[in-house]
C-alpha cells in the first residue's frame, strides 16, 4: 500500500497537481505457493484458485484484470476496493507471525520442519484470533476480504472446517506442505513485521479497532531480535498518515493520488 502510493507520487507528481503514471496492479497474495530448490529450480506445491487484486488508478481496473486473466488462465482474480482491501487481504504477516513464534527454536537451530504440520491446535487458535482482528479492521474500513478459512481452502484445495489446525493437517496429509524457515533471519519476521504487521496495527488505530495481538507480536519480535521493527518501516514515515484523514487515505488507496504536500524522504 504505502510503497505503491509513495512511489507514484514521487515519480509523477507535477507542478500542475496532475499525476501521470502507468497503472499498477496489486495482489493480495502470490498465484502459487513454491520454494526455490536451487538456483534454477522451483518446487511449486499448489496453484491458488483465487487471488484478490486491485489496480490504481481504479479506472484502469478492467484492462488490468484482462491482462491478469491472460497471464494466468484458470485463476479467479477477484477485484477488491483499492489498496486498503489488498493490504488487509494479505494474510502472510499474521500467519507467518503465529507460525514463527510457535517454531522459533526450530528456526534458530536451522532445523527442517513443515509449517502446516506444525500448526498445532494452540498455534491454530492464535492464527484464528489474529484473523478476527484483521477482519474487524476491514469491516470498519468498509472493505471485503477473505477469512483465513477461505484463504487456506482456496490456496491449498482443502475443505473448510471450524479449525485452522485441522485444515493445516489436511494440507500436510495431501502433500502440499512447505518447509518453514530454517533461519531466524527470515522474511517471516524481518519483512512481515515492519511492512505487514505494522500497517495492520496503524490501520487498526485509525478506525478504533486496535489489533492487540498484532501489536503484542511485534513487541515480542522486537524483544527477540533486539530491533524496533515499527521504526524500520520508512514508507509509513514518508506517507505521514498521522497528517492524513481516513477519507484522504481511502482516496489515495484507490487512485494513487495524495493531497498536495511535500513527502519527507526516507533515510538511505
Amino acid at each position: 500500500l504505502s510503497r505503491a502510493i509513495e512511489e507514484n507520487h514521487r515519480k509523477n507528481h507535477r507542478n500542475d497537481n496532475s499525476i501521470m503514471f502507468p497503472p499498477i496492479t496489486a495482489c493480495g497474495t502470490t498465484v502459487c505457493t513454491a520454494r526455490r530448490t536451487s538456483g534454477r529450480s522451483v518446487d511449486i506445491k499448489t496453484i491458488r484458485k483465487s487471488v484478490d487484486v486491485c489496480t490504481v488508478p481504479e479506472e484502469k481496473s478492467t484492462a488490468a484484470l484482462s491482462l491478469c486473466n491472460t497471464l494466468f488462465p484458470g485463476i479467479n482474480f477477484q477485484p477488491r476496493d483499492g489498496l486498503l482491501a489488498i493490504s488487509l487481504s494479505n494474510l502472510n504477516p499474521q500467519n507467518h507471525l503465529g507460525m514463527a513464534l510457535g517454531n522459533m527454536s526450530r528456526m534458530d537451530k536451522g532445523e527442517s520442519w513443515y509449517q502446516f504440520e506444525n500448526t498445532t491446535p494452540k498455534i491454530g487458535r492464535f492464527l484464528e484470533d489474529l484473523d478476527r482482528e484483521r477482519l474487524a479492521i476491514a469491516d470498519a474500513l468498509g472493505v471485503r476480504v477473505k477469512t483465513i478459512y477461505d484463504h487456506f481452502s482456496l490456496s491449498f484445495h482443502v475443505p473448510i472446517t471450524d479449525s485452522i489446525s485441522d485444515m493445516c493437517q489436511e494440507i500436510y496429509n495431501s502433500g502440499n506442505d512447505v518447509y518453514g524457515p530454517n533461519t531466524s533471519e527470515s522474511r517471516y519476521i524481518t519483512e512481515d513485521c515492519p511492512f505487514g504487521l505494522t500497517l495492520t496495527t496503524v490501520l487498526g488505530r485509525l478506525v478504533n479497532r486496535p489489533a492487540v495481538l498484532h501489536e503484542s507480536g511485534l513487541m515480542i519480535c522486537n524483544s527477540m531480535y533486539g530491533r524496533d521493527f515499527v521504526a524500520e518501516n520508512d514508507l509509513l514515515k514518508a506517507l505521514d498518515l498521522d497528517g492524513m484523514t481516513l477519507e484522504e487515505l481511502k482516496v489515495a488507496a484507490r487512485t494513487g493520488r495524495l493531497r498536495s504536500r511535500q513527502l519527507s524522504s526516507p533515510a538511505v
